[in-house]
């Protein structure tokens, strides 16, 4: 029997992370992501990721240390964001820059926590260092006083962001870190385990990640919201989609059944700041009428909000283009998928599914 796309097959084993789909619970190396989310930083639980537990004050300060040495971008790596044109898009300035730092002799098999680390440090880098380009605007430096993603946040837009904004959006990538053997982890791990270097199997996981069938839903979520901001009235509005058969962007999952986990953490984050930010309070609105709307026209299907749902109200709220909300996501996953390559370094089988011809012998 075929499983296309490879779907329910079990490629490999894993200490990384466990998803229970039918039961809406998401775990980063054994602990309930509801519950790390309420007391760690991003650091901490990166370093959880690639090390297997929560570290102390002095492992994480370290940690902290070796992310704030390595923002910086090579000279060479600039040359060449230099040259982009004006229209590449950002998950491409991404891969190519990421790619470039590949030529450093260093990256050799077999992968090492350093590179990963350096990686992760990296692309926010990147990522600034495009967007300040593409508005005619002076880069920012990384600034060494501010931690992971406040800094993230500054260099973006030049100013210390607002702890609320922080609080939200470490809330996000916290919860964006780590998602099991999805379509870009994959691509990680199979460019991996052919003895590949950690760079190249980050490329193949941030082009699979480039495609709209991965990373691409918070845009949707936008542009419901905006709608219905600008009408006024958000039963009418997601009620009119629905009767033209039309999706509600942000709701529903392929591997959750029930509430997605990381959307429950995230509501919890963001009702904490409501009163804070208009945005914040519309989605809570939204999501309590479009779930009722929902079990209405699509009887026994549970659909309710995945995590890309409040993830677009958060980036809206801390105004961040809707252009970054992939990259962003990538930001976050590197984490992730460079704590797959480490793992599948250390029992290493190469990845050689079969495909069934069905063509015609002549």
């Amino acid at each position: 029997m075929i499983q296309k796309g490879l779907k329910g097959i079990v490629a490999a084993e894993t200490l990384i992370s466990h998803i229970d789909g039918e039961n809406g619970q998401l775990f980063y190396r054994g602990y309930e992501i509801k519950e790390i989310t309420k007391s760690f930083s991003f650091e901490e639980i990166a370093y959880l990721l690639w090390f297997g537990n929560i570290p102390g004050e002095k492992q994480v300060k370290v940690l902290k240390d070796q992310l704030k040495c390595n923002r910086d971008l090579p000279e060479n790596m600039k040359m060449i964001m230099d040259q982009f044109p004006t229209n590449m898009d950002f998950m491409s300035v991404i891969r190519t820059a990421v790619s470039a730092e590949g030529g450093n002799a260093d990256y050799i098999w077999k992968p090492t926590t350093s590179q990963a680390i350096r990686l992760t440090a990296l692309v926010p880098t990147i990522i600034a260092y495009r967007k300040r380009q593409l508005e005619g605007q002076p880069f920012v430096p990384p600034r060494n006083d501010l931690d992971h993603v406040a800094n993230y946040l500054y260099m973006l837009n030049g100013e210390v962001p607002l702890p609320a904004h922080v609080e939200a959006l470490e809330t996000y990538m916290i919860l964006t870190l780590e998602h099991g053997m999805n379509a870009s982890t994959f691509s990680a791990r199979v460019t991996a385990s052919t003895e590949s270097d950690i760079v190249s199997a980050v490329t193949s996981a941030i082009g699979t990640m480039k495609g709209p069938l991965h990373g691409g839903a918070p845009s949707g979520v936008i542009e419901l919201l905006d709608e219905i901001a600008l009408d006024g009235d958000a039963e009418k509005v997601m009620n009119e989609k629905l009767m033209r058969g039309e999706k509600l962007m942000g709701f529903g999952h392929r591997v959750y059944k029930t509430r997605d986990p990381r959307a429950i953490s995230l509501k919890v984050k963001i009702q904490e700041l409501v009163g804070e930010d208009p945005w914040l309070d519309l989605a809570i609105n939204v999501e309590n009428t479009a779930v009722t709307l929902l079990e209405k026209h699509k009887p026994g299907r549970s659909l309710f909000t995945n995590v890309e749902f409040y993830a677009a109200a958060i980036m809206k709220a801390i105004n961040m283009d809707a252009e970054l909300f992939t990259p962003t996501f990538t930001a976050s996953r590197m984490v992730g998928w460079t704590a797959h390559v480490l793992e599948q370094a250390e029992n290493n089988t190469l990845y050689r599914p079969q495909s069934k011809y069905i063509g015609t012998f002549k």
